[in-house]
């Protein structure tokens, strides 16, 4: 077990963020969790990088007790996050956001010829076929954007990677590129955290499902105690859409 949450708990002053959220994430597999808006995903997925500390249960990293201080202090423990965003510079090549910020160096300035080369090795290494590193970042679909960022953090030595909604601005095709290289992550031992709010996303790759509603648990689940539409009937809400339906009914 590389990552462990036991009844964590956060609160912002009388908000209670999250509440008593137990979740495990193994090598080799993909934990989804899921979640509509103020679910309590953001949250979970910020103490789990080290942005917010938890005020209550208990984070265990390699099975001992932990308090992330800081994202620095999350990678340096394996833990990467790649967010929505990404934190990409557009204009910038692709070898270049591929090193932002840990450039190899050579005599007083970058190896450039070092930087293209593993830059292009390790994307091939995940299977992404970019055209050219040279070409800026911008010019790369959505898709191809979310695997350069997961190929960048399994290269820098991820041992847990956590992705923000990586597929929530895809289409159907682009979605399908990110769960591949998900997936081609989880077989290189990889503990992957994947937050999404699609069901039909998370269940080809998930191992394991951590259902999240306004802040509490609904039940963590392992792929063969639970269906495709089982999952999506709850995170549907099944009570509140059969009270619906009943209201909609014509008298």
């Amino acid at each position: 077990m590389i990552l462990q949450t036991k009844g964590i708990g956060k609160s912002f002053g009388s908000v209670l963020a999250l509440r008593e959220v137990s979740m495990s994430v193994e090598a080799g597999q993909v934990t989804c969790v899921l979640g509509d808006n103020g679910a309590g995903k953001s949250t979970l997925i910020k103490i789990l990088a080290g942005v917010h500390q938890h005020d209550a249960g208990s984070l265990l990293v390699d099975g001992a007790e932990t308090r992330l201080s800081s994202p620095r202090d999350a990678l340096d423990r394996g833990i990467a996050t790649v967010y929505q965003d990404l934190a990409m510079i557009p204009l910038m090549s692709v070898w270049r956001n591929f090193f932002l910020g840990s450039e190899p160096r050579k005599g007083l300035g970058f190896d450039v010829r070092q930087a293209r080369r593993v830059a292009r090795d390790e994307l091939r290494a995940m299977g992404i076929d970019v055209r050219d590193v040279d070409q800026p970042v911008g010019t790369l679909s959505g898709g191809e954007r979310q695997s350069v960022a997961i190929a960048r953090a399994v290269y820098f030595g991820a041992r847990v990677l956590i992705l923000d909604e990586p597929t929530s601005a895809l289409g159907v095709k682009q979605a399908g590129v990110v769960l591949r290289y998900i997936a081609r992550a989880r077989d290189r031992g990889l503990g992957v955290v994947f937050i999404t709010h699609n069901p039909h996303h998370a269940y080809p790759v998930g191992d394991r499902f951590l259902l999240l509603n306004r802040g509490s648990s609904l039940g963590e689940y392992a792929k063969a105690d639970i269906t495709r539409e089982r999952l999506t009937s709850l995170m549907a809400g099944e009570a509140e859409l059969e009270e619906l339906a009943h209201e909609l009914e014509p008298e």
